[in-house]
């Protein structure tokens, strides 16, 4: 069984940093098919984006444009362990953050899907005040 377990979460002013860390358990990173871990967030009466994707094989990474430049997303396969480093946060970036994986058939040096992700989270809550 995939489990995911978020922490980090918390209230933050703006222009502050927070990182979110993800601990993940009974998933097996591979190269064929795909491993690919992500960030995903929802605010409030909106649906749930995808912010941040890695390829597990590769490195290679992925952001939405609102995140670009502000947030890093990484791995520790030693310690199954996802992170996102959020700098330089917006009041609009206040949401729920979620971990996700999956397995997909793109190549390991291909760019992982934006959506369609099996495994969730709880999740951990990011609240920007101006």
């Amino acid at each position: 069984e995939v489990k995911l377990v978020e922490s980090g979460g918390g209230p933050v002013q703006a222009g502050g940093s927070l990182r979110l860390s993800c601990v993940i358990s009974g998933y097996s990173y591979g190269t064929s098919p795909t491993s690919c871990l992500a960030w995903f967030r929802q605010a409030p009466g909106k649906d749930r984006e995808g912010v941040a994707f890695i390829n597990n094989s590769s490195g290679k990474q992925t952001y939405t444009d609102s995140v670009k430049g502000r947030f890093t997303i990484s791995q520790d396969n030693a310690k199954n362990m996802l992170y996102l480093q959020m700098d330089n946060l917006k009041p609009e970036d206040t949401a729920m953050y979620y971990c996700a994986a999956d397995y997909f058939p793109q190549g390991p040096q291909s760019a992982c899907p934006l959506t369609s992700y099996n495994w969730f989270g709880q999740g951990t809550q990011v609240t920007v005040s101006s």
